[in-house]
């Protein structure tokens, strides 16, 4: 919102909700095949979905660029929340020590903890054994964005104005503010990731009504609501901040008081963030571990699955490739958060080795998803001639 401005970030905002929800509409109709309520086939996974309708070599290429995509979501988590446990020690430090003391702490150590959380999380056997902790990310979701709606609106009434301005932020050039527009578009897009694990989702529900019809009515809901409390949220913060509005109204610190307000919100983001990993992370482990049954049936290692019973708790089934693999998995995604900078996290200076090794990798990766957009639109109209 900062970065856009009045005008162009809330439209900006809504034209991705619009954009995503019909993406769902449209992916919704593809869980069942031929006929998207009457077919007998399910799909349970994107990758099953491509590959009814165009074919394994075109659910090989999709396949590689969402499971790509999900592996820097569970980054991306590992990242935020290493950055909102700092934001609760610095907070406790600022109310101790005052605003103005140096309060600088390193991530690495609670990217760890999160790490270490995730080994343990991971090991929940599929999607469909953890409607619970979805339900717990959601709660905190809706907890942190109210706080940070509440704070915002707060601060505007007692600043007694508005603040920003229609072009958003002001920058040094026109080039920078590209950057930051180009930033702001990215941010927006990340924070629609959804229909990536429609499918896994709709494969939870059941019929009647088709599954499709209520899927589209949930997420119809789901994104309205998100929506709101995005513009809520990033609207607010415009209006109390305006020039000086952080990167992240919760760990950026606009906010310093009420501390343990500030505390809790960012706990909740943490919880939220555990089971979003959750959520975008069994997609991958299906995948990966449905090729190798599929490769190697009569493998003990991949196929055996040992029953494991603890005081006071159910029996739990437990697969010695699974647990390698995801524990694995769970550290991978760890050590890569730990050498990647973040969003605001660093101010890195320009022409400097880092800095044309981070632009590079930006403008390949912009390359290869505009040579995936030509891709697509090409077998689409393939499709459609054909």
């Amino acid at each position: 919102m900062a970065q856009l401005g009045w005008i162009a970030g809330p439209l900006t905002m809504v034209c991705f909700a619009f954009i995503t929800l019909f993406n769902v509409y449209l992916l919704s109709n593809c869980y069942r095949s031929p006929h998207p309520e009457f077919g007998p086939a399910r799909n349970p996974s994107y990758l099953t979905a491509v590959d009814a309708s165009l074919g394994k070599k075109a659910s090989w290429l999709c396949g590689l660029f969402v499971e790509i995509n999900l592996y820097g979501v569970g980054i991306a988590y590992n990242i935020t929340s290493a950055i909102s446990m700092r934001a609760i020690q610095k907070s406790n430090c600022y109310h101790k020590e005052g605003h103005e003391a140096s309060c600088e702490y390193s991530d690495t150590f609670y990217m760890l903890i999160f790490g270490a959380v995730q080994i343990i999380m991971s090991q929940i056997p599929d999607f469909h054994n953890m409607q619970w902790l979805s339900f717990v990310a959601a709660v905190m979701s809706f907890a942190y964005s109210s706080i940070g709606f509440a704070l915002g609106f707060a601060n505007v009434i007692e600043n007694g104005y508005v603040k920003g301005s229609i072009t958003g932020v002001s920058a040094s050039s026109a080039l920078a503010k590209l950057w930051k527009i180009s930033q702001a578009l990215g941010d927006i897009a990340f924070a629609y990731p959804y229909p990536l694990i429609l499918f896994e989702i709709q494969d939870t529900l059941k019929s009647p009504p088709p599954e499709n019809e209520t899927m589209r009515k949930a997420s119809t809901i789901a994104i309205a609501v998100t929506t709101f409390f995005y513009l809520c949220c990033g609207g607010f913060g415009y209006a109390a901040f305006g020039e000086d509005t952080p990167g992240n109204l919760l760990t950026g610190f606009g906010f310093y008081e009420p501390y343990w307000l500030i505390d809790f919100a960012n706990a909740c983001i943490v919880l939220h963030l555990v089971g979003g990993y959750q959520v975008y992370t069994q997609p991958v482990f299906a995948t990966i571990e449905k090729w190798f049954a599929e490769r190697y049936p009569d493998n003990i290692f991949i196929n055996r699955n040992f029953s494991l019973k603890l005081p006071l708790l159910p029996a739990f089934k437990l697969n010695l490739f699974r647990m390698c693999f995801r524990t694995i998995y769970a550290m991978s995604t760890t050590a890569i958060s730990m050498i990647f900078p973040y969003f605001n996290q660093r101010n890195i200076e320009a022409w400097t080795i880092k800095w044309i090794m981070l632009r590079a990798f930006s403008i390949g990766v912009f390359f290869l998803a505009a040579f995936a957009l030509v891709g697509c639109v090409e077998g689409l109209i393939s499709a459609k001639l054909s």
